[in-house]
């Protein structure tokens, strides 16, 4: 009975993580591209510097002030050599991930991160020389040929929107790799990584936005209606933006590793389906067979990293030698993006 009472528990304590998980990620995904289309403040890399600092005095608050989790100590010197080089690709990442959402729907934004996995793999074998089992290979084949589709159906493409996403996907991929090796030793979760990125970050972004579209900003705010209100949005999404890398911290200690690959499949399909319903940006049938594609590609992809994790001498994305130690969990929350979905803001 007890026990009967612990797994309803437990498997509510899921559900729920995976919602508010959702509930954020979808929330900060249409914020910006409200932002960028029906407040017409087009400009993603003062839009992304809120975002770090918000998140820098959140993480900030968590552990310093709130003591909801333990700050892991790093030296000064690795904070430069490590956590520096970290940072600047990250805030590559999210830079990119926001100029995407300037020209390109959330839909098309979405699918196209859905690539990163296949980026992933594809850096690990050229650049790493790391070898992978051909089921990999195999998996990869729907996510490639659903990307394909999606781009060649997308009534709303634009070039430089779809550059600014794909090479976004190589962000990410670069920023998993590298934290593989640069990390190696410090079990950072979700809260401790934005800590010491995002002040990077922003230190490292606030020249650019300041040069590029300061006077863009000035001008927006002598020409723009309603701008208290507007504003509140702009920072309301950088709060959330912060509470996101939260719940990603909450929903990867409350649930595996497989319902987590499927949860962030079937996300990107909700943030798809809801900012369809609030922008109405078309889509065509076969858009829409080439994202649900991606989709189920992304998730058996997902399915077959476990199912060889499980076998000690065929770990996916690592040499092959002999006893090779399988990947702890808490590598798992290297970063806020946990199967590096991209939308996942800072």
């Amino acid at each position: 009975m007890e026990e009967g009472r612990v797994m309803s528990w437990g498997m509510f304590r899921a559900i729920l993580s995976i919602l508010q998980w959702w509930g954020f990620n979808v929330t900060v995904i249409i914020m910006n591209k409200w932002i960028f289309q029906k407040l017409d403040f087009k400009f993603p890399l003062t839009v992304s510097c809120v975002h770090f600092i918000c998140s820098s005095i959140g993480a900030y608050g968590a552990i310093k002030v709130l003591k909801l989790k333990p700050l892991i100590e790093v030296d000064a010197e690795d904070r430069w050599r490590r956590i520096f080089p970290m940072s600047f690709v990250f805030c590559i990442n999210i830079v990119l991930g926001n100029v995407s959402l300037r020209y390109i729907p959330v839909s098309f934004m979405q699918t196209i991160k859905s690539f990163t996995p296949a980026t992933t793999v594809f850096l690990q074998w050229l650049v790493w020389r790391k070898h992978f089992d051909w089921r990999i290979w195999t998996s990869l084949i729907p996510i490639v040929g659903g990307i394909l589709l999606t781009s060649m159906t997308e009534l709303s493409f634009n070039v430089f929107g779809f550059c600014a996403a794909l090479f976004g996907c190589l962000a990410t991929s670069t920023k998993t790799i590298l934290a593989e090796s640069l990390l190696h030793g410090y079990k950072f979760d979700s809260i401790n990584t934005v800590y010491y990125m995002a002040p990077f970050a922003t230190m490292i972004l606030a020249l650019p936005a300041t040069l590029l579209e300061g006077g863009g900003v000035i001008n927006w705010f002598y020409t723009h209606e309603s701008i208290f209100s507007s504003l509140i949005i702009i920072f309301s999404s950088g709060v959330l933006a912060f509470c996101l890398n939260f719940s990603i911290f909450y929903v990867i200690h409350s649930t595996t590793a497989v319902t987590f690959n499927v949860a962030g499949n079937l996300k990107v399909a909700v943030a798809v389906l809801v900012s369809w319903l609030i922008f109405r940006n078309p889509i065509s049938a076969m858009n829409a067979i080439g994202c649900a594609i991606t989709l189920m590609g992304c998730t058996f992809y997902g399915y077959v990293r476990h199912i060889l994790s499980q076998q000690p001498s065929a770990v996916p994305g690592t040499p092959r030698t002999p006893r090779t130690p399988r990947t702890p969990r808490s590598r798992m929350e290297l970063l806020p993006l946990v199967s590096d979905k991209q939308q996942d803001k800072v």
